[in-house]
């Protein structure tokens, strides 16, 4: 073998590495610890400024990772034809209308790390599970349409490949563990909800908790 076929071997390996190392540096500092930890050394400061530190650490972490699979080299395996690439990106456009959707529906704000700027008191704000929207049908549609998005690329090669099967990966475990969170936060009222409401693939009947009251 020649020393490109080596290189073309030893990229996806690098491009699921790197999106390994991401998911996991990701997921530690989006546990409890790491807030915890945050609360001990900055005090009430940590309330307002993690959740926007973490998105800007998370983004800025981001970008070089994504350009792996460009940069290194790699093989193509398949390109879907027209009509049906048409089609395939129509889904990744509903996947990208679908997680605006979500994003205002869990709250924008809340999720960028704004609204903790501005809250005179954050830690002392009570939070209340309710289920809108989306979330009456998956648990996770931010997820959901992430996943379309990611495995319904027309143009499929070595490295993305390898990075759609780590950020399915990271999707799955993360959702996991913000799932343990949420239990954690919620109690029983969440339980009730992973009951009746897939965590990543929809159910066409939206849940209504009322009716299992």
């Amino acid at each position: 073998m020649s020393i490109k076929d080596y290189t073309v071997l030893l990229s996806p390996l690098l491009v699921f590495g790197a999106f390994a190392l991401y998911g996991v540096v990701h997921s530690m500092l989006a546990g409890m610890r790491a807030k915890a930890l945050a609360r001990q050394w900055l005090g009430p400061m940590a309330e307002r400024w993690y959740r926007l530190a973490y998105n800007l650490f998370a983004i800025i972490t981001l970008i070089p990772v994504l350009g792996l699979p460009a940069l290194l080299p790699d093989r193509g395996l398949y390109t879907i034809p027209l009509p049906w690439s048409l089609l395939s990106r129509s889904v990744q456009l509903l996947g990208v209308f679908v997680m605006g959707v979500g994003l205002l529906q869990t709250g924008l704000f809340t999720f960028l790390g704004l609204k903790q700027l501005i809250e005179p008191s954050p830690s002392e704000t009570q939070s209340s599970f309710s289920i809108k929207g989306l979330y009456r049908f998956v648990r996770h549609p931010l997820y959901t349409a992430g996943l379309v998005f990611i495995w319904l690329t027309p143009v499929m090669s070595v490295n993305i490949l390898a990075m759609n099967i780590a950020l399915t990966l990271y999707l799955v475990i993360g959702s996991k563990f913000e799932e343990r969170r949420l239990v954690g936060e919620f109690g029983e009222a969440y339980t009730r909800y992973q009951a009746h409401v897939p965590m990543l693939v929809p159910c066409l009947r939206g849940y209504k908790p009322e009716e299992t009251k």
